[in-house]
């Protein structure tokens, strides 16, 4: 255990406060939702709080077990992940929502197997490219089988359906593909194809193309496709450069959909204004040094692109939320991370967490 003492000890001091001010922001935004759905306005803050300790409860074997570990279990997380994937397709297994299946019911408890998928699959293509990486340009050895499992991960997710969250994780894989020494032309070959891919996806679905381009023109169609992005505009307006205060949002009262989830960052800067908006950047600024630094002096390639693997995901997870809620970038339903109400989504990130913080431990003097 001596190896914790070369843990990034204020990483991990930043994460905690970082969760507990966005479990005060989900108790915030939420509130008059809960109330009037639940007749309990603390409704969603107690479950928030709740994936949150379980979430530091998990923190804990994370940071303490040796990331070559997960290395070893490769295969059956890759297989577990299929699996579940698999479930939430099937009738009376799978919880479907709003036209979607994406939910397990575990224990009367909901999970959301696409969140479990973007660690685990970092996890596999980190460990494979790490082993293969005098292969990495022999496409049929080296390259070409992570790529198969991806496009089954993708087929799977997409049938959910869920495009937002089966393109970050093409993504977050391409990230670790460019840190591998994979030639340039296949890396740009590959890029296209996924481009490619997006946008058939995105044209079969006139609501996916929809959501896509309407953030173009919200004003267009402000009762319609624009309502959230509009209201958004409304709520970051409002806070200026102070804030109207925690917990004086008018937007949340029934104005901004999703005003706890998807769009909790425009009821921040309600609430807290261009202050804590800065507040908000300047975390994720701050993790994605630390994180790239990790990943950097890391002791093996598995470590390295591991850690660089979580630190891009989450960042760009934030970066692509963001994006929406402020109408530069296509409303896509991921949630901001640490931040967003979630169970799911909050448990993998501090787990992931967890596994960047014993990455650190092993790191180069």
């Amino acid at each position: 255990m001596q190896y914790l003492k070369r843990m990034d000890l204020t990483l991990l001091i930043a994460v905690v406060l970082f969760i507990f001010f966005g479990v005060t922001m989900v108790y915030s935004a939420s509130s008059p939702y809960a109330l009037i759905r639940f007749d309990n306005a603390e409704y969603y803050f107690h479950r928030q709080l709740y994936w949150a300790l379980l979430g530091l409860l998990f923190l804990i074997p994370t940071i303490v077990l040796p990331y070559k570990l997960y290395g070893k279990l490769v295969s059956a997380l890759t297989i577990l992940t299929i699996l579940l994937l698999v479930l939430v397709l099937i009738p009376q297994i799978g919880v479907e929502r709003n036209y979607s299946s994406r939910w397990l019911s575990i224990g009367g408890i909901l999970l959301q197997p696409v969140e479990i998928t973007k660690l685990t699959i970092l996890i596999y293509f980190s460990y494979f490219y790490s082993k293969n990486e005098e292969e990495i340009n022999n496409v049929k050895k080296g390259l070409l089988p992570p790529l198969i499992i991806l496009a089954i991960v993708f087929c799977l997710i997409i049938s959910q359906p869920d495009l937002g969250s089966a393109t970050l994780i093409i993504f977050s894989c391409g990230i670790i593909l460019f840190f591998t020494e994979i030639r340039l032309r296949y890396l740009i070959l590959l890029m296209c194809f996924a481009l490619l891919g997006f946008s058939c996806f995105a044209l079969m679905a006139p609501y996916r193309l929809m959501r896509i381009t309407s953030f173009l023109a919200p004003f267009e169609d402000m009762d319609g496709a624009g309502y959230q992005l509009v209201n958004s505009y409304i709520s970051i307006h409002s806070g200026g450069v102070t804030g109207l205060g925690l917990g004086q949002s008018v937007q949340k009262h029934g104005y901004l959909p999703e005003a706890h989830t998807d769009f909790i960052m425009s009821i921040i800067a309600e609430e807290l204004g261009f202050i804590g908006v800065l507040l908000v950047l300047g975390f994720y600024f701050f993790f994605f040094v630390k994180g790239i630094r990790i990943g950097m002096r890391a002791k093996n390639n598995f470590g390295k692109l591991l850690a660089v693997g979580i630190t891009l995901q989450i960042v760009t997870q934030a970066f692509i939320n963001l994006g929406a809620v402020s109408g530069t970038l296509p409303i896509t339903g991921i949630p901001l991370p640490f931040l967003s109400y979630g169970g799911s989504s909050l448990l993998i990130s501090i787990v992931s967490v967890g596994i960047l913080l014993n990455i650190s431990c092993f790191r180069r003097i």
